[in-house]
């Protein structure tokens, strides 16, 4: 009896052991292996209560790596101040401001007069009507979309990200089809629409206070986006050349059905939700309506 006790300690104490070994090597993997920064969680368990619902929170961060880094949001922020600057600068108009001339008379820029250029369609996107234009899409793609593709990659944010560019074009040549059409508001409300998605349906999950901060925040830079953009088709001087503001309200769409289905899909794979077919298949057929317009029925023609 006095045996069977001390192999039973024995084997309470090995146990025990155990235990502590495997709590201190959880301890240590969540620390970031000692004082490794390569390795610190900590950022990533930041954004993932920003970005992912409860459950979605311990994979993210279990798999979180800075491989590859947040390279396509960046690269277009780069891209558009470039092209910015190039006009702003470098151009003997030396617009900050407002639309001028050199503008209008872009490569980039989508025209009415021009839509068989169809590259007009996305690299309008580049183009923007002055220093406010442009810091406010900088900031809000920059704010949002580093998080976003730091959890879900460049490519799926990159794919919401176009969508909502293309869907702002060939909404605005329907519903504003004598306008000019510049700046990255469609791909910037995509990625805003897919956000506000995805808090709205997973508002318990993403801290009910926090979620309502979020949610504000974006119904607060909506407003004021939304506000200037109005303000640019409707009560621009005289002299001046109103743009469209359609492509603020489609690449919201296409952000809340597109961008959507992308971003709840985090530890999934996309091609094998359904949700994802049916968003892609309702987004090309109007792509395909618009095209048709263009072609046979447009104002512009």
């Amino acid at each position: 009896m006095a045996a069977a006790r001390e192999v039973e300690m024995e084997d309470v104490n090995l146990n025990r052991d155990r235990k502590e070994d495997l709590e201190e090597e959880e301890e240590m993997r969540e620390d970031g292996e000692g004082k490794d920064p390569s390795k610190n969680k900590k950022v990533y368990r930041v954004v993932s209560k920003w970005m992912l619902p409860e459950q979605a929170r311990r994979t993210y961060v279990e798999r979180a790596n800075c491989f590859p880094p947040p390279v396509f949001i960046i690269s277009i922020s780069l891209a558009e101040l470039a092209v910015f600057i190039y006009y702003a600068v470098w151009k003997p108009q030396k617009q900050w401001i407002t639309l001028d001339v050199g503008i209008l008379e872009s490569p980039f820029i989508y025209s009415p007069e021009k839509r068989e250029e169809a590259w007009r369609f996305i690299s309008y996107m580049l183009v923007h009507a002055g220093v406010q234009h442009i810091l406010g899409n900088l900031v809000m793609q920059l704010a949002l979309g580093i998080p976003l593709e730091m959890v879900h990659k460049g490519l799926r944010v990159g794919l919401v990200y176009l969508a909502g560019v293309i869907a702002g074009s060939l909404a605005s040549s329907i519903f504003d089809p004598l306008k000019y059409l510049v700046g990255a508001s469609g791909g910037v409300y995509a990625l805003m629409g897919g956000y506000f998605m995805n808090v709205l349906v997973n508002f318990r999950e993403m801290i009910p206070a926090f979620g309502i901060v979020r949610l504000l925040i974006i119904i607060l830079i909506i407003v004021s986006d939304v506000g200037f953009a109005l303000y640019r088709r409707f009560f621009v001087p005289a002299n001046g050349s109103p743009v469209s503001f359609a492509a603020h309200l489609a690449g919201g769409f296409a952000g809340m059905s597109i961008g959507y289905t992308v971003f709840s899909c985090f530890d999934k794979a996309l091609l094998k939700d359904p949700r994802f077919w049916i968003a892609i298949a309702a987004y090309l057929a109007c792509v395909l309506f618009a095209v048709f317009f263009n072609i046979f029925l447009s104002p512009a023609n």
